[in-house]
C-alpha cells in the first residue's frame, strides 16, 4: 500500500494544503490538537473533492442506465457473432458510439476519487512515522499526532501492535481496535446499503440481463473487499471512506427520489407522488417535475407501464400532459375515463356454477312450456285429421313398429339378413 501511494506523491502536497486550510478553521473553533478539529478537516476534503466530482457522476448514473438498456442488444450481438470474436467487438463499439455510451463512465467517480484517496494514505502514513510531507511541518505534525478520534489516533491501524499504538499516543491497543473495527462495519454496511438500493430501487425491471446478476454480485463483493483492506487502513483514512460512502449513499437516494430510472419500482413511487401533487394544487409545480412529464409525452406508445397508468391518473382526475410538461383541465379527459370506467361497471357478473345449472333448468322448463301452448294453439286452428284417411306408402312399416322395435336394433325398415346367417 505505501508502494501504491507513493506513485501518488505528485498531489500530495495539495491534499495536505487543503486539510491545513481546514484545519485553521477548525482548530479556531475546537483547538488546533483535538480530533474533532484534524477529523472534520478530513471530512471537509471529502465533501469538496466529490462536489467537485459531481459530472462525473452524472455521467456515471447515464452510463449505467445505457448499460442497462444496451444488455439485450449486446447479448443479441455476442450470440451472432460468437465464432468471431474481432467481428463482436467490432459491433459492440459500433453499438456504443451510435448511443453515446461509454463503459467506463460507471467507474469515473472511484478512478478520479484514487489519486486523492491514495495521497492521503501517503500523508497519514508520514504522520505515523513522524515525518513531515507537504506543507506539514514539524508543528503540524506533533498537533495532529496527538489528535485522537474517540481514544484512537489519526495515523493508528488495526493491525497496529500494543508498542506502535502506544507510540502514538494511544490509551490501548483495545481502543484502537474498537474504533475501526465499528468503522469498518459502518464503511462495509453504508456501502452495501448504497448498492442494495440500487438494485432493488432504481433498475428497470423489464430487463433481465446478465448485467444485472453482475451487479447483484457486487452488491455482496464489494463490503467484503473494503472490510479486508480497512484493517491495513489508518484511522483518518477510514473516515475518509466512510464519509465517501455516506456521501454517495445520499446523493445516490437524492437521484432515486428524483429521478429514477424508467421502469423501475423508483419510478412507480416518483410518479405516485407527483399525481398526488398534481391533485392537490391543480398545477405541475417545479422545473424537474415538468420535465419529467414532457419527457413521458415525448416517447407516445413506447410509453412503459408505470408511465401509461400515470398518463391514466390524470385523465381520471380531468387533466391532461401537455409537451412543455405541464397539465391542462380536461372534461373531454374526464368524461371519457368515467366512460370508460362505466362501461366497466356494466360488464355482466361472472355465474357459479351453481347458479348457471339453475338458469338453464329454467331456460328448458320454459321452452317445455312454449311448445306446449303452441302445440294447442295448432290443434285449435287445424281440425284433427284421422291418419286412417291418409293413404299409407306401400312397403313402409307403421310409425307404431318403430315403437316396437326392440332396444339395439334400428327403428325403420330392416336390411334381409344374408343368407349364410339365417
Amino acid at each position: 500500500m505505501d508502494t501504491i501511494a507513493s506513485l501518488f506523491s505528485f498531489i500530495t502536497w495539495p491534499v495536505s494544503w487543503v486539510i491545513v486550510q481546514f484545519h485553521s478553521l477548525y482548530g479556531a473553533i475546537f483547538g488546533d490538537d483535538t480530533g474533532w478539529a484534524w477529523g472534520l478537516s478530513i471530512v471537509s476534503l471529502v465533501v469538496l473533492i466529490r462536489i467537485c466530482l459531481i459530472p462525473l457522476f452524472v455521467k456515471q448514473i447515464k452510463s449505467t442506465r445505457n448499460m442497462q438498456v444496451l444488455q439485450p442488444k449486446m447479448k443479441a450481438i455476442q450470440e451472432r457473432y460468437k465464432s468471431d470474436k474481432q467481428r463482436q467487438s467490432e459491433e459492440m463499439m459500433k453499438l456504443y458510439k451510435e448511443t453515446g455510451t461509454n463503459p467506463l463512465s460507471s467507474c469515473l467517480p472511484i478512478l478520479a476519487q484514487s489519486p486523492f484517496f491514495f495521497a492521503l494514505y501517503h500523508v497519514l502514513s508520514a504522520i505515523a512515522s513522524g515525518q513531515t510531507i507537504g506543507v506539514i511541518d514539524q508543528a503540524l505534525l506533533d498537533s495532529a499526532r496527538q489528535a485522537h478520534i474517540f481514544g484512537a489516533p489519526l495515523a493508528a491501524k488495526f493491525m497496529d501492535t500494543e508498542a506502535t499504538a502506544q507510540a502514538l499516543g494511544a490509551s490501548s491497543l483495545l481502543d484502537v481496535r474498537i474504533v475501526t473495527a465499528v468503522m469498518i462495519v459502518m464503511m462495509s454496511a453504508s456501502q452495501f446499503f448504497t448498492q442494495r438500493q440500487l438494485m432493488t430501487k432504481n433498475v428497470d425491471l423489464t430487463v433481465k440481463t446478465p448485467y444485472m446478476q453482475q451487479q447483484k454480485m457486487l452488491m455482496y463483493i464489494f463490503p467484503v473487499i473494503f472490510a479486508v483492506m480497512g484493517v491495513n487502513f489508518p484511522v483518518g483514512v477510514l473516515v475518509y471512506w466512510l464519509t465517501t460512502n455516506v456521501w454517495t449513499m445520499g446523493q445516490q437516494m437524492y437521484v432515486i427520489n428524483q429521478n429514477p430510472t424508467p421502469g423501475s419500482k423508483a419510478q412507480d413511487q416518483y410518479l405516485g407522488r407527483l399525481l398526488k401533487s398534481v391533485t392537490a394544487h391543480g398545477e405541475v409545480r417545479g422545473r424537474t417535475r415538468r420535465n419529467t412529464i414532457k419527457r413521458i409525452v415525448s416517447k407516445g406508445p413506447d410509453r412503459n407501464d408505470i408511465e401509461r397508468k400515470f398518463i391514466t391518473g390524470l385523465a381520471k382526475l380531468g387533466f391532461v400532459a401537455q409537451e412543455d410538461g405541464t397539465v391542462i383541465k380536461s372534461d373531454t379527459a374526464l368524461a371519457e375515463s368515467e366512460g370508460g370506467a362505466a362501461q366497466r361497471r356494466q360488464q355482466p357478473k361472472r355465474q357459479t356454477k351453481a347458479q348457471r345449472q339453475t338458469g338453464a333448468a329454467q331456460q328448458a322448463g320454459a321452452k317445455d312450456t312454449g311448445s306446449a301452448v303452441s302445440g294447442s294453439k295448432t290443434s285449435l286452428q287445424k281440425p284433427d285429421a284421422s291418419q286412417d284417411d291418409k293413404p299409407k306408402p306401400a312397403g313402409k312399416p307403421a310409425s307404431g313398429s318403430s315403437r316396437q322395435a326392440k332396444s339395439g336394433q334400428r327403428k325403420g325398415p330392416q336390411r334381409p339378413k344374408h343368407p349364410s346367417k339365417k
